[in-house]
């Protein structure tokens, strides 16, 4: 490939070699950037390592650019960021880490571009594109990072035992870019994760949990998470999702491998969804397993009460990973409490009230509620998840019947609470709630339509089978 072809258009980067002949900083294009670039893809985030103060670099930038540019600077850390053309720009000089056993936090030092590249997590992170006048465009891989994209290969460039132990959350990125690119962990990498696992508890949780969404968004998400369990990783930072592994018998009676279970439901899901948050609800549905699993000799192995074991689960588990405490949280909650719902709707004698229910409790989320459904039918035998799926296109149709017929979706009754104490002339109490309360359950009971005059004479005889007097309807 010839990178200098590849980006002689980048009118940025034309600023850049500029900017660093005058300051005299040789400068280079590295890390993902690159690695992208030999894939064949166009990113936006440009890495740019100099032999010099990368601040000073990033401000000469900054005055040869057309057009004013704020830069960022993070004195602590020697880095400097701008943002130009839809384009975000990293400065940072060349340097050379060492690391204490107790901390991830690294010593630095002023360092060369060879001292740089020996500091990257993996070798096709690690290669880097000359700016500079005299080479430009000229690649240079000291750890063979191409011949490594070619393999489909995850490899750390110098021993991954040192690599890992010095930087932990490098265990986490290789399985999170093997599972981005599909790529392969190469034979001493994995192995040194598996050995250097522990190490992850030095690491902060928000951390692990920035590369955990990362891999949840990818594709196939499963294959991370394989990986995670694999090397011990999982167990770590994840260890109530783990414990749905294994399959436990009692004489021909088994129940399926929740964890692989789980992963499958993932994958169906991410077919049809990039919503985070539900393929969090599609990875905890059925978290609460371990610790709702009953053994019935005749009826065999039961889990009874998980979805809402499981939601009452969603809220620790967000604290322990640092997940956001606010109505993401309640929508995955929704969707773990909610999810065996629609399934039971496959039988034929649930009432239209049931269902009822079901939509006004899903709400605006029926449709994802009915998606993590969907993905929830797995088998191991095809012509039984065909047959499943049958049943459940029968459910889709009958709920959007009912929604269409009915319109309780979200609904609040016609009659408010203002209007009750009108009518019975009674101040705000435990009373005005009842009522409210009996006037939702009969809508959704298919009783009364949630029309004025339907509604109002059902609160007019509720209230007088509770000795409630009805005001003249002329002052109501």
């Amino acid at each position: 490939m010839d990178f200098a072809d590849e980006i002689k258009n980048l009118g940025v980067l034309k600023v850049v070699t500029r900017a660093a002949k005058k300051l005299k900083f040789p400068t280079y294009l590295v890390g993902g950037y690159v690695r992208d670039l030999a894939l064949g893809k166009q990113g936006k985030d440009l890495d740019l390592v100099c032999v010099g103060s990368g601040i000073d670099l990033a401000n000469m930038v900054s005055t040869l650019l057309p057009a004013p540019t704020k830069v960022t600077i993070f004195k602590n850390f020697g880095t400097a960021m701008l943002t130009y053309d839809g384009y975000e720009l990293e400065f940072v000089g060349a340097r050379k880490e060492s690391y204490r056993k107790s901390s991830r936090k690294p010593i630095v030092e002023n360092g060369t571009l060879e001292d740089d590249q020996n500091r990257r997590d993996f070798t096709i992170n690690a290669m880097a594109i000359s700016l500079n006048s005299q080479d430009y465009g000229l690649l240079i891989d000291p750890f063979d990072g191409m011949m490594d994209l070619k393999r489909k290969l995850i490899k750390t460039p110098l021993d991954p035992e040192v690599t890992f132990s010095d930087d932990p959350l490098r265990m986490m990125r290789a399985i999170r870019f093997a599972t981005q690119l599909e790529f392969d962990i190469e034979a001493d990498t994995f192995r040194a994760i598996t050995q250097y696992a522990g190490r992850l508890e030095i690491v902060s949780r928000e951390r692990i949990t920035d590369e955990l969404n990362k891999i949840l968004l990818t594709d196939k998400p499963s294959y991370g998470f394989k990986l995670l369990f694999i090397s011990g990783l999982l167990q770590v930072f994840f260890p109530v999702l783990a414990k749905l592994h294994g399959v436990e018998k009692i004489g021909n009676m088994a129940h399926k491998d929740n964890f692989y279970h789980t992963l499958q439901v993932l994958d169906n899901i991410c077919k049809h969804t990039d919503n985070l948050w539900l393929r969090w609800a599609a990875l905890l549905h059925d978290i609460a397993k371990p610790a709702t699993k009953r053994f019935d000799p005749k009826a065999g192995w039961t889990f009874h009460g998980h979805e809402d074991k499981g939601a009452r689960m969603v809220p620790k588990i967000f604290r322990q990973l640092r997940l956001p405490l606010d109505d993401r949280m309640k929508y995955v909650q929704k969707m773990v409490r909610l999810h065996l719902r629609p399934i039971a709707l496959v039988n034929k004698q649930v009432t239209d009230s049931a269902i009822r229910r079901l939509i006004y409790e899903a709400g605006d989320d029926l449709e994802d509620l009915m998606t993590l459904c969907r993905a929830d039918i797995t088998s191991k035998n095809n012509e039984k998840v065909k047959k499943y799926l049958r049943n459940f296109d029968k459910v889709e149709k009958r709920v959007l019947a009912v929604e269409e017929n009915d319109q309780v979706r979200n609904f609040q009754p016609v009659i408010t609470g203002e209007i009750i104490m009108k009518t019975f002339g009674i101040p705000p109490s435990k009373m005005v709630g009842e009522i409210k309360e009996a006037l939702k359950e009969a809508v959704l009971d298919g009783e009364v339509k949630n029309e004025y005059a339907q509604a109002l004479n059902f609160i007019l005889k509720l209230g007088q089978s509770k000795g409630l007097q009805a005001k003249d309807s002329k002052q109501i």
